[in-house]
């Protein structure tokens, strides 16, 4: 997360799952191989340590053989088995049964010719002759495990320091991946900026002069292209809202106040009317008269046009919208299509479109839920495929 906020890129839900997915598993395997490398290293520390042990070990056995066969020769002379200061031993016979033992440790591996077991280190010979019945000598010395713990350390260290290193050329990689990402982001907002600009004139332009048109003073035939005017100009004045908020929104500032919910939300649907009988949709209406929020005018009725238009939008021709609004919440239900719970997942994403052959460039319900947030609006969505969508907003 901190990598992200470093690399200063406003990223969807999507995009961050994929960014994460990407960190996640660079992790996972500069771990594993790490891991791998600190056993191969550890491996070939211990087979070292037990190389210089053998040579050390040798020299004890071959010690208590000539000892052995000493005794084995002269064994009415001495009558005791051979012991040393310096280690532990034992014998085996040929069907590896124990024969004498002055060992700590008395499970002992006879297949092997040098192990560590705990504390000890064992070493297995087999001599020329089977003095004393002897196949199998074995001799034992304590392991005070300082090699284990200057290795355990030094393991340590290098798997601290490689993996920062890991993690600062993942950084570095990830910066160099987000590249065309972030200079895609840059240019597609410096387009926004600049188009929002040069539409702001014509569209005012446009909707002023619809206004005052005295439509019901023209033929049938004149007022169907008049609406189809109006309606492409509001759709037009919509889009660009949208824009302007999504680049400017860091630098408006809100002029919070009691708003009457109810005469705005009125309005807004007024507003919408004409879009909406264009698809012979609806308006079923129950709304609770006086129904005052703190919240900024503009954002407000932003919020509430992202949501009607999607609702008409999406709906289906003959459909409907049923608007409710009580003393703490309101909710914009149509009888359009409907969305999977795979899609409500990702609704509120930016660019995040479901129908393509609907309009738009997918940031309404993105600014929807910056509005929200900024207010600590809750947001419910329940839809049901094929039978319509609600959008809900408490507070």
């Amino acid at each position: 997360m901190l990598a992200l906020k470093n690399l200063d890129i406003d990223l969807s839900q999507s995009e961050k799952r994929t960014l994460f997915g990407f960190l996640s598993l660079y992790s996972f395997f500069t771990v594993v191989i790490l891991v791998f490398i600190s056993f191969l290293y550890f491996t070939f520390q211990k087979d070292l340590f037990l190389q210089k042990q053998r040579i050390i070990l040798q020299e004890y056995s071959n010690d208590l053989i000539w000892r052995l066969k000493d005794l084995h020769i002269n064994f009415d002379k001495y009558k005791y088995y051979p012991r040393d200061e310096k280690f532990k031993s034992a014998i085996y016979d040929s069907d590896k049964k124990l024969i004498f033992s002055t060992l700590n440790n008395k499970n002992v591996k006879l297949d092997n010719i040098i192990y560590t077991t705990n504390s000890s280190i064992h070493f297995i010979k087999e001599p020329e002759s089977y003095y004393l019945g002897a196949k199998f000598i074995i001799l034992e010395v304590n392991d005070d495990l300082k090699w284990f713990n200057k290795l355990q350390k030094e393991i340590f260290i290098f798997i601290t320091f490689a993996f920062i290193f890991m993690v600062i050329i993942g950084f570095f990689l990830l910066k160099l991946f987000l590249k065309p990402m972030k200079d895609s982001i840059l240019l597609l907002d410096r387009f926004i900026k600049d188009t929002t600009h040069e539409l702001n004139t014509p569209i005012s332009t446009i909707l002023n002069n619809i206004e005052m048109i005295n439509i019901p003073s023209l033929d049938e035939k004149m007022q169907r292209k008049i609406k189809r005017i109006d309606i492409a100009a509001k759709t037009i004045s919509n889009i660009y809202e949208d824009l302007t908020f999504l680049t400017l929104n860091n630098k408006i500032i809100s002029q919070n106040q009691n708003i009457n919910l109810s005469n705005v939300l009125k309005l807004r649907i007024e507003y919408f009317q004409t879009l909406a009988n264009i698809k012979k949709i609806k308006f079923k209406i129950n709304i609770k008269d006086e129904i005052y929020l703190f919240i900024d005018n503009k954002k407000i009725s932003k919020l509430i046009d992202n949501l009607l238009s999607n609702a008409i939008k999406y709906n289906k021709i003959d459909g409907s919208i049923y608007i409710e609004l009580d003393n703490n919440y309101f909710f914009i239900e149509d009888s359009g299509k409907g969305l999977s719970s795979k899609q409500i997942e990702s609704l509120f994403d930016r660019y995040t479109r479901f129908d393509k052959v609907v309009g738009g460039f997918g940031i309404g319900l993105n600014i929807v839920s910056m509005i929200a947030k900024e207010y600590n609006l809750n947001i419910e969505v329940k839809s049901t495929l094929k039978l319509g969508t609600r959008i809900a907003i408490s507070w």
